[in-house]
C-alpha cells in the first residue's frame, strides 16, 4: 500500500482520491478551508458528488504539511503555483491533475511546477474523465504523460484499476496542451448549441478544433500523433458533447444569449476555459488558431456572436 496525498478537494480532487483509495493506497485529501475538511471528515461525503461515500484509508487534512509521499495536485490552474509554495519541499513526486494555462506567465501545469519546485520528478494525468463516473467506479481511461519512464510507470502502478486504465505518454507537451485548448474549443462547441447553429456545424467545429489543436501542439513542441489520443481526441470529444462538461454548458448559456458575468456568478466550480482562452492565444503566437481566438474575443467582449460567427464563416477557403 502506498502512501498518496490528493491536493484539491473539490469534484475533481475527491474523485481521485475515491480512485487512489480503489487502487489499494492510503489517501489523504487536503482541504483549503478547515471548516469545510471537517464537514468531509464528519460526513463522508462531497455535496459536489452526491451518493459517494468516502472510503475509511481517506483521511481527510487542511494542514499542508501533512502531505506525504505522491501528491496528486487537483487544484485549478490558476491557484497551482500558490499551492505550490506552500507545499513542504520533501513531498514528491507531484502530479499534476491539472487543465490550462496560467494567465500572466502563460505557463503549463509542468512549466509551473518546473519553475517553483525545479528538480522535482513530476508528470501530468489528463484525459477524457468526468469526475463524478471516476468517483462511481465507471470504465474511464486517461494519460499518464512525462519524459521519465519510470515515474509514469510509478504513478501507473499506484493509481490505475481494471475499470481505470492509464496509458503511458512521453509527450508531457502534447498531453497538456490538448487538456488546456479542448475546454476553449468546448465552450465554442456549446455555443453552437445554443445558439441553434445544430449538430452538423458542432461536428465541423469540433473537427477543425481538432486541426486547430494539432498545429498548437506541434508549434510549441509536442508531437501531432499525441493529439489522436486520449489528452487530445478523447478529452475533446467528451468536453464538446458531454453535458456535465463545464465548458460546454458556459458555451452553451452564452449562444443562448446570457452574459458571462451572469453565467459565472451562478456557478461554484471552475470552468477553466474562461482564463485559458486568452492565455492560450497569447502564448501561441504566429499560430493559426481561429477558434480559440474566436473564443477568447467573446469572452473578453471584443466580438459579439454574430460577428465571432461571420468571422469564422468568412475565412477564405481551403483544402482540408
Amino acid at each position: 500500500m502506498s502512501e498518496l496525498t490528493v491536493i484539491g478537494a473539490g469534484a475533481w480532487g475527491t474523485a481521485l482520491a475515491v480512485q487512489a483509495a480503489r487502487a489499494g493506497n492510503s489517501v489523504r485529501l487536503w482541504a483549503r478551508n478547515p471548516s469545510r475538511a471537517a464537514r468531509l471528515a464528519a460526513e463522508r461525503e462531497n455535496p459536489r458528488l452526491p451518493g459517494i461515500r468516502l472510503p475509511e484509508v481517506i483521511g481527510v487534512i487542511d494542514d499542508l504539511s501533512q502531505a506525504a509521499d505522491i501528491c496528486l495536485l487537483a487544484v485549478p490552474m490558476q491557484h497551482l503555483r500558490a499551492v505550490l509554495s506552500r507545499l513542504p519541499r520533501t513531498v514528491e513526486p507531484l502530479v499534476a491533475c491539472v487543465k490550462g494555462v496560467e494567465t500572466g506567465s502563460l505557463r503549463l501545469p509542468l512549466e509551473v511546477i518546473a519553475e517553483v519546485r525545479p528538480g522535482t520528478p513530476a508528470a501530468i494525468l489528463t484525459g477524457p474523465n468526468f469526475a463524478h463516473e471516476i468517483a462511481a467506479g465507471l470504465p474511464a481511461a486517461a494519460v499518464v504523460a512525462a519524459s521519465d519512464a519510470t515515474l509514469r510507470e510509478r504513478v501507473i502502478a499506484t493509481l490505475a484499476t481494471a475499470a481505470f486504465r492509464l496509458y503511458g505518454n512521453d509527450d508531457p507537451i502534447g498531453a497538456q496542451i490538448g487538456g488546456a485548448a479542448k475546454n476553449v474549443i468546448a465552450i465554442a462547441a456549446g455555443v453552437v448549441i445554443g445558439a441553434g447553429l445544430g449538430e452538423n456545424a458542432r461536428a465541423a467545429l469540433i473537427t477543425r478544433g481538432l486541426a486547430e489543436l494539432a498545429r498548437l501542439v506541434v508549434a510549441l513542441g509536442g508531437r501531432a500523433e499525441t493529439v489522436m489520443g486520449l489528452s487530445g481526441l478523447g478529452d475533446l470529444l467528451l468536453t464538446c458533447t458531454g453535458q456535465s462538461s463545464r465548458n460546454f454548458s458556459l458555451g452553451v448559456a452564452l449562444g443562448h444569449g446570457d452574459k458571462l458575468a451572469d453565467i459565472l456568478g451562478t456557478r461554484s466550480g471552475v470552468t477553466e476555459g474562461v482564463a485559458t482562452a486568452p492565455a492560450l492565444v497569447a502564448r501561441a503566437i504566429g499560430v493559426d488558431l481561429p477558434i480559440c481566438s474566436a473564443v477568447a474575443h467573446l469572452l473578453g467582449g471584443r466580438v459579439t456572436l454574430t460577428e465571432a460567427m461571420s468571422n469564422l464563416l468568412s475565412r477564405p477557403r481551403r483544402n482540408e
